[in-house]
C-alpha cells in the first residue's frame, strides 16, 4: 500500500472526490459539501490530501485543512465501496494524524453527517471524543463534531 500526497485538483484525486459525491448524494440528496472550500485550503503548508493506492488503484484517502493555529480539520475521509471492512479508513486517519502532527498541529477537529453511522463508529473506535450528546438522535444534532489531541512530534 502506497501513501501519496496530491493536490485536490490532481486527476489522481478524482476517484476519492467522485466517490464522496456519490456517497453524499445517496445519503443526503443534493449536497454542496465538496464545494465548500477552495482546493488551496487542502494544500501545503497548512493542508494536505493523502491517497492510499494499492496496485495502481486509489482505495482510500482523506484530507485536512487549517482550522486554527493549533488545529487541523479533517475532511474528505473516504474508502472505495469495494475495499471497505479492511481497516483502510483507520489507516487514513493514522496517516493524516501523522502528517498534521508533522505540520505542527496539536489537535484534530472533524465532523461527520448524521446518516453516516460507519463514520461515527470509526471515530469513536479510534480515540476521537464526541463534542455532542451520543444519546441524542443524530438527525437532531446535524453535523456530529469530534476532536482528538495529537501526540507531540519530535
Amino acid at each position: 500500500m502506497q501513501v501519496r500526497r496530491v493536490a485536490v485538483t490532481d486527476p489522481e484525486a478524482e476517484p476519492l472526490l467522485l466517490g464522496l459525491e456519490e456517497e453524499y448524494t445517496a445519503r443526503y440528496g443534493r449536497n454542496n459539501e465538496l464545494n465548500r472550500y477552495p482546493p488551496q485550503e487542502f494544500a501545503p503548508p497548512f493542508g494536505a490530501l493523502l491517497l492510499l493506492v494499492e496496485r495502481g488503484t486509489v482505495v482510500a484517502g482523506g484530507a485536512f485543512r487549517r482550522y486554527d493555529e493549533h488545529t487541523a480539520e479533517f475532511k474528505r475521509i473516504w474508502t472505495a465501496a469495494t475495499h471497505r471492512r479492511r481497516g483502510l479508513a483507520s489507516r487514513v486517519l493514522v496517516e493524516l494524524e501523522r502528517e498534521a502532527g508533522a505540520r505542527g498541529y496539536r489537535r484534530v477537529y472533524l465532523t461527520t453527517g448524521p446518516r453516516q453511522p460507519e463514520a461515527l463508529g470509526l471515530y469513536l473506535s479510534t480515540g476521537y471524543r464526541p463534542l455532542f450528546d451520543l444519546t441524542a438522535d443524530p438527525e437532531t444534532v446535524g453535523h456530529l463534531p469530534f476532536e482528538k489531541s495529537l501526540a507531540a512530534t519530535p
